[in-house]
């Protein structure tokens, strides 16, 4: 049997088989904070990643309680912002991380690098969208071991909504972009392997304001 959760901006809707489902208001209770600040905003749920967390690439997401994912589909519409206090190498970082265990030190990612998408120089371009799997396999591991291979190029910009949907099978997940009938970018050895299971976190990294709305959750 498939389970639907739908996050929306004011709320929760859970789904299951023909049920109609039931909402619940939306508040800090649904939401966990790890190493991140977040608020409910109008138009979705505001995050920002503690200043205090240094590396990139860290479990740095608002974690939907009660949230228990191995297969299916992860939808959700994310906008990013750069911080005023931003870097230069800041590229409003903002993704789903996934599969995410009791203890937040074990999980799965995917996240855009949104001013990469339309950036003068392709190589940048061509870093737009990233996967990592936390904690043994960050980005520079993987773009250093297997140049190209977990990476990939999408058009995205700053301050738009770009809708993700990340399907996950076993050891594969694909990220959809936009309604594109193609993935952006496919994964086929998830590092923690095909049993993984565990929660869902809006992730953000250095530098982002991130908006993340409308998420839906199918578990198969």
């Amino acid at each position: 049997m498939k389970y639907i959760f739908s996050l929306l901006a004011s709320g929760i809707l859970l789904m299951s088989g023909n049920a109609r489902g039931q909402t619940a208001t939306l508040n800090v209770n649904t939401l966990e904070a790890v190493s991140v600040q977040m608020s409910i905003e109008k138009n979705g749920v505001k995050v920002i990643k503690d200043s205090s967390v240094k590396d990139a690439d860290e479990p740095t997401f608002a974690k939907l309680k009660n949230s228990d994912f191995r297969n299916g589909t992860i939808t959700v519409k994310v906008l990013s912002k750069l911080l005023k206090d931003a870097s230069k190498t800041s590229r409003g970082f903002i993704g789903i991380a996934f599969r995410i265990n009791p203890e937040n030190n074990k999980f799965e990612a995917i996240y855009i690098r949104p001013t990469n998408g339309r950036a003068e120089d392709q190589l940048r371009r061509n870093h737009a969208i990233q996967y990592f799997s936390y904690p043994n396999y960050t980005y520079d591991r993987l773009r250093n071991e297997s140049p190209g291979v977990y990476e990939s190029y999408a058009d995205m910009g700053l301050n738009e909504w770009i809708t993700m949907k990340i399907v996950v099978k076993e050891n594969q997940a694909k990220l959809f972009l936009n309604g594109n009938k193609q993935p952006s970018l496919i994964v086929s050895d998830l590092k923690h392997g095909p049993d993984a299971s565990g929660g869902i976190g809006l992730w953000v990294d250095v530098g982002t304001e991130g908006y993340f709305k409308d998420l839906k959750i199918v578990k198969e």
